[in-house]
């Protein structure tokens, strides 16, 4: 599919044409919510909604969407994997990543994975529109903080947490371990063998230095990484 040019000017005119949005999360009420949030701004429209990785794929190859806004925890992929994925197929759409996990575990390796931003979902309903209007333009999105780590060269290099040490996949199954879910359904949401998320779930335990899924649990309490999407 070929690509068009976005540029600031195309989309602060609110004669044109508004801006094409492709919401990706998983959870119905967040995509109801995202969809409430930008149906009062008159330069975006909604086009299409998908619940896990393949739809996700699908519609981003069927619609002419200018910004998509992507859950970092969909079912069916990896959630770098898809990100890359998304930006190697359309290299000049911005993907804007809203996710629950806090923003200094994720938000870094998915800018560097090709991401045009990152937006915690508890700032949505006052930092979406101008996010998307951000990325549009051409710009990058994330806190104030984040930004500056990034310009100025700061983002860390080194692992200060035990559970930075973690890929995404690892975090993703520390996620919902934490949350309660059993390695099957774990399994079967992440399209892997029981087998082997029970080996990512015996690495991670060592990674944390850890030895149950209770300590898990209080781990993820303790570092604040159990947040509701």
């Amino acid at each position: 599919m070929g690509e068009s040019s976005l540029n600031g000017s195309d989309f602060d005119d609110g004669g044109r044409d508004p801006m094409n949005i492709l919401i990706a999360d998983d959870h119905s009420l967040v995509r109801q919510g995202l969809k409430r949030l930008l149906s009062s701004e008159s330069d975006m429209a909604v086009i299409g909604e998908a619940q896990d990785a393949g739809q996700t794929l699908d519609l981003a190859r069927k619609l002419d969407w200018h910004v998509l806004i992507l859950d970092y925890s969909m079912p069916g992929a990896d959630g770098l994997r898809l990100l890359k994925e998304l930006t190697h197929d359309y290299p000049r759409r911005p993907v804007l990543v809203l996710s629950v996990h806090p923003e200094d575990t994720i938000a870094i390796p998915v800018l560097k994975a090709g991401a045009a931003g990152y937006i915690h979902k508890e700032f949505a309903s006052e930092g979406l529109a101008i996010a998307i209007r951000k990325v549009a333009s051409g710009g990058r999105y994330a806190s104030p903080e984040l930004m500056e780590q990034l310009a100025a060269g700061r983002a860390r290099a080194a692992p200060k947490r035990l559970h930075d040490a973690l890929s995404a996949r690892e975090y993703r199954v520390m996620w919902l371990i934490a949350s309660g879910k059993p390695l099957t359904v774990i399994a079967t949401e992440l399209g892997l063998s029981p087998s082997t998320v029970s080996t990512y779930r015996t690495r991670i335990l060592k990674k944390l230095k850890l030895n149950s899924n209770v300590d898990l649990v209080r781990y993820a309490i303790r570092h604040r990484l159990l947040e509701r999407p």
